[in-house]
């Protein structure tokens, strides 16, 4: 059988009827949109508006659901650690658009970014880190993860946030870097970002990868469990025709969650201005919509008992968030002359340095069991309180 038919083949298996409709009702709502855009550039009654927005908004919902069942498709026939990595940046790409189109989009946005991935940090650091501990916990009693590569996912985000949150507020102008920092921060942090993925995907593998108890009776240790981990040029040689099909789904679902989040921004911002809610709100409900199909993925995983896959969803995807959002936010701030607003305020940072603070503590813990999750928990109601003070 040729490439081409094999590639034939292999799409005609992944196009199930599910994804058949993500594809047709996110191609559709776009359609529409395209249409009726003469009646959205006109003031819309409130309630008009508010229905329009949730449309949109659930038709983004569920085409991220379907990028990240073909990401899961793809995790779990790759491995850990590509496979989670695969699911992660699927989910930080859909982010990064959504932010971009706030940014560009009519209206003030300078702390959108900010906002957003605070909300972001909060949201998987606390939100999700919470219930999986708490489900895990209350389910298998005690958990483990791989502390050394939970430390690792750390200490990256030590470094990162600093530089994303505090350090503009220290050394920039009004909270904003100016061009001559945009530019080293925005190159340091890819290239530290790249490094760390290189170790992940090569000499450091094995961190990333669900411990090894030693018995019944044994301590333990922090080595590798899960078995011999196949070959990964072996997997895409003997898979390649699925693993290009289901990328191909990938990207035609998440075209659409492009091609509607301009409109999506724009009447949030209204609709937002009508309500007089915090400036704030935006990015949390970004972050929200995004991070909703990875939540059922990472609580899912919890349930099942496997805490570094917990880890590898929550902690990569925020190393990849901010890893990537900070120099996409900066450099279209850079080449549009907008603010990009990034320096945090005292309370955020402090609550911040707390999570960091719990995170170190209940991840690092030899038992990770449903207490730490319910501390985790209280941490982002804390955070709900201080976004409306």
């Amino acid at each position: 059988m040729s490439a081409l038919s094999s590639l034939r083949s292999s799409l005609r298996d992944v196009l199930a009827p599910t994804a058949i409709l993500r594809l047709a009702l996110g191609w559709g709502a776009f359609l529409a949109l395209l249409v009726c855009a003469p009646l959205l550039d006109v003031a819309l009654p409130t309630g008009v508006l508010w229905l329009v927005l949730g449309a949109i908004v659930g038709v983004i919902v569920v085409c991220a659901f379907g990028v990240v069942t073909e990401a899961e498709h793809l995790a779990r026939r790759m491995g850990d650690p590509y496979g989670t990595l695969v699911l992660t940046l699927s989910i930080v790409l859909i982010e990064v658009i959504l932010i971009s189109a706030v940014m560009l989009g009519p209206g003030e946005h300078a702390t959108i970014a900010r906002d957003s991935v605070m909300a972001v940090s909060m949201i998987i650091l606390n939100l999700v880190a919470g219930v999986a501990l708490l489900v895990g916990g209350l389910r298998h009693g005690a958990l483990r993860a791989n502390r050394t590569g939970v430390f690792a996912y750390l200490g990256m985000l030590v470094v990162l946030l600093s530089a994303a949150f505090a350090l503009p507020a220290l050394i920039g102008v009004d909270g904003s870097y100016t061009v001559a920092q945009a530019v080293p921060i925005s190159v340091m942090t890819v290239a530290l970002y790249g490094f760390f993925l290189a170790r992940q995907m090569g000499a450091q593998r094995a961190d990333f990868q669900e411990v090894v108890t030693a018995g019944a009776g044994g301590a333990g240790t922090d080595a590798a469990g899960a078995g011999p981990q196949a070959d990964i040029r072996a997997v895409l040689r003997r898979h390649r025709g699925e693993l290009i099909s289901r990328t191909v789904l990938l990207v035609a679902t998440v075209t659409p969650i492009v091609l509607l989040s301009h409109d999506m921004a724009t009447l949030l911002d209204d609709a937002l201005d009508r309500l007089g809610a915090p400036v704030a709100l935006s990015g949390v409900l970004i972050a929200m919509i995004v991070f909703l199909p990875e939540t059922i993925t990472t609580v899912r995983a919890a349930y099942t008992g496997e805490l570094q896959r917990v880890s590898n969803l929550c902690h990569g995807a925020l190393v990849s968030t901010v890893g990537l959002t900070i120099p996409v936010v900066l450099t279209i701030g850079m080449l549009t002359g907008r603010p990009v607003v990034l320096g945090e305020s005292a309370t955020s940072l402090t609550l911040l340095a707390v999570t960091l603070l719990l995170t170190f503590a209940s991840f690092g813990s030899r038992r990770v069991g449903a207490v730490h999750g319910a501390a985790h928990l209280m941490l982002f109601a804390l955070y709900g309180i201080a976004l409306f003070a």
